[in-house]
């Protein structure tokens, strides 16, 4: 097992490098610059600024020394927002973007879990028809469209919650449950399918037989195998979900690292895009390794070897 976890570590550090080097390249070679205006700036202002930033040395130069501020957890600084290093912006909006991206997820996960097995144990009736006719239209309302009708019922038409902002937590329910609501929808069908299935494992079966509750099966001898197709998910679901919180970012006025992405990436703020990068990719390469290495340890079928 020690050596499965360091091969995934290395994997994913490789990952994370490739990664970090194809933005920087990208953000470099496209057209324009975080210096261009709708008014030019005069060229010596101009040059003055990009040698100031290191912007008229050799990309390879730029690349080789933005590396080795990396490796000093030093982001440098952002090019719009003069007042302000890309570490301090990146601190004042993760906290906001962590507390949706968490919630949004337990939500799904409460949610997406009690459908998906009360339909599960119930195969072909009424009630599962139902159950996954609503997670079925739960993921095909895209976020775009769910989080402004959102806004439009409970924030203006009944004033139930704020349309914006995060001074209290009543401002994280609605984008938590506009990000919550397709990932229930996606957990509710695999769960659903995964119960169904293991329901007819002779292990389940003979639990029947000896007369244990029926709660007791399901969670001691249904879900530690079939939640292994959701923990597979869960892997690429977060990097939805990260991604996913950009939009809801926007649309709630949220201050988090996903509104400064976007910001990062009309102003061609380089240095911005390239630590809100570094952060989503961070977090999703963590995920998936979690993800990973949690295989070996609730099925116990399975047994990871190393050659």
């Amino acid at each position: 097992m020690t050596h499965y976890i360091f091969k995934r570590l290395l994997f994913a550090f490789i990952t994370f490098f490739v990664i970090v080097s194809v933005v920087f390249f990208m953000l470099r070679l496209a057209p324009g610059g975080p210096f261009d205006g709708e008014r030019r700036m005069p060229p010596a202002i101009e040059a003055n600024l990009k040698a100031a930033y290191d912007l008229d040395a050799p990309l390879v130069v730029q690349y080789v020394k933005f590396l080795a501020k990396l490796a000093q957890g030093d982001l440098g600084p952002s090019f719009k927002q003069k007042d302000f290093t890309v570490n301090e912006l990146i601190a004042a909006g993760l906290p906001v973007s962590a507390t949706l991206g968490l919630t949004a997820m337990a939500g799904a996960i409460v949610l997406g879990l009690s459908i998906g097995i009360t339909a599960g144990l119930r195969p072909g009736s009424t009630l599962d028809g139902l159950l996954m006719a609503a997670s079925n239209l739960n993921i095909a309302v895209p976020t775009i469209v769910a989080a402004p009708l959102m806004v439009l019922l409970f924030s203006v038409v009944l004033s139930w919650f704020p349309a914006g902002g995060a001074d209290t937590a009543w401002h994280f329910v609605l984008p938590s449950i506009a990000l919550a609501i397709p990932l229930s929808g996606d957990i509710a069908r695999l769960m659903r399918g995964s119960i169904a299935e293991v329901s007819y494992e002779p292990h389940v079966m003979t639990a029947h037989a000896k007369g244990l509750k029926m709660p007791r099966i399901v969670y001691r001898h249904m879900l530690p195998i079939a939640s292994m197709p959701l923990i597979t998910y869960l892997g690429p679901a977060m990097a939805g979900l990260l991604t996913g919180s950009v939009l809801v970012e926007q649309i709630f006025d949220l201050p988090g690292i996903g509104r400064y992405y976007i910001q990062g990436a009309l102003n061609r703020d380089y240095t911005l895009v390239m630590g809100v990068t570094i952060v989503y990719s961070f977090a999703i390469l963590t995920f998936n390794l979690a993800v990973d290495i949690a295989y070996g340890f609730i099925d116990p079928r399975i047994r990871v070897a190393g050659p």
